[in-house]
């Protein structure tokens, strides 16, 4: 997912280490610091082994089955490879029996469909988000080898089901390529509206040019227009968003986005219909850039991805427990 477009905060020049994100960081995640020293001292996090916990294997190649799209993308083909994890048929977990989130709803949103672009002139027709009105959804974006960002967003959606659930939460997923394109972007929030969610999260990764790095999660401006009234919102979620920032920190051991969000990892946008149409706290997360071939490295890890969705889902967890 790339940016841009009207609301888009332009990357600020980095703050110091003294302002509010960095102490909240450190607060949450007193080995971040170590953990930017190390990954700047290998130009990089290692691409092999798993975080505590993780079940997936460790190859890191991109998986090399493709069929061309209307547009001369390679696109992934709809087959999972063995390092992504299985999709169980439902949608929606059985509510948990108990655990420290139970009671509590997770909506997990992965970002595009992998069947987007088979279907442009639906995706393509415009939704309003409030402020204006926007395109359904977009195809996302890929890596340069074909590894696209639909199928990346629904293997972390599933690793993240698993760890909520063993947390006690019910997780519902908005897709999880049971439809053949979409939803659109005011479905999508409708969606964690009516689940009455306690958190929604969605997964992207961003098309970026060569060089740019990192990850950055990206929290709901202020807007009042239209069908749009974010102000609510807008305290809580930049509260999940800065748990969720700090825990991506600590458990993938990636830095924040060195292109935009001014080295916080945060980016306020106000022209994102699934944002704008929330009433529920809500964030989107972009694990990284996968036009660049060091971040793409690690998107196509399955070792990696397990950390990404632990450490996304520790923040969730933070933030429902308060």
């Amino acid at each position: 997912m790339s940016y841009t477009g009207p609301g888009f905060d332009p990357p600020q020049p980095r703050r110091s280490l003294r302002g509010p994100l960095t102490v909240a960081l450190a607060a949450l995640v007193p080995g971040a610091l170590l953990g930017w020293a190390v990954y700047a001292a290998v130009d990089g996090p290692g691409k092999g082994g798993s975080s505590a916990g993780a079940s997936a294997s460790a190859s890191s190649g991109a998986p090399s089955s493709t069929t061309p799209s209307p547009s001369g993308d390679r696109k992934p083909s709809a087959s999972p490879t063995a390092e992504e994890s299985p999709s169980p048929s439902a949608s929606t977990s059985a509510p948990a029996a108990s655990g420290p989130l139970k009671g509590k709803v997770v909506v997990i949103d992965p970002g595009h469909n992998p069947g987007n672009f088979r279907h442009t002139a639906e995706i393509n027709r415009q939704v309003d988000i409030g402020t204006n009105r926007k395109e359904c959804d977009t195809t996302g974006t890929s890596t340069n080898d074909g590894y696209a960002e639909a199928r990346f967003t629904l293997d972390v959606a599933h690793r993240m089901r698993a760890l909520l659930e063993e947390q006690g939460a019910t997780v519902k997923l908005t897709q999880d390529a049971d439809r053949p394109f979409g939803p659109c972007v005011d479905e999508r929030a409708r969606i964690g509206n009516a689940a009455k969610a306690d958190a929604v999260v969605s997964l992207h990764a961003d098309g970026s040019g060569a060089g740019n790095r990192g990850f950055h999660v990206i929290l709901p401006g202020a807007v009042d227009a239209g069908a749009a009234d974010t102000r609510a919102i807008v305290g809580p979620s930049r509260d999940l968003g800065e748990r969720i920032a700090g825990n991506f920190v600590r458990v993938t051991g990636s830095a924040p986005s060195n292109y935009v969000g001014g080295g916080t990892g945060l980016v306020t946008r106000k022209d994102l219909g699934g944002l704008n149409l929330s009433t529920v706290p809500k964030v989107f997360v972009e694990c990284g850039n996968m036009r660049d071939s060091k971040d793409a490295a690690l998107l196509t890890s399955g070792a990696w991805r397990q950390k990404a969705a632990r450490g996304i889902s520790d923040g969730i967890v933070s933030f429902l427990r308060g």
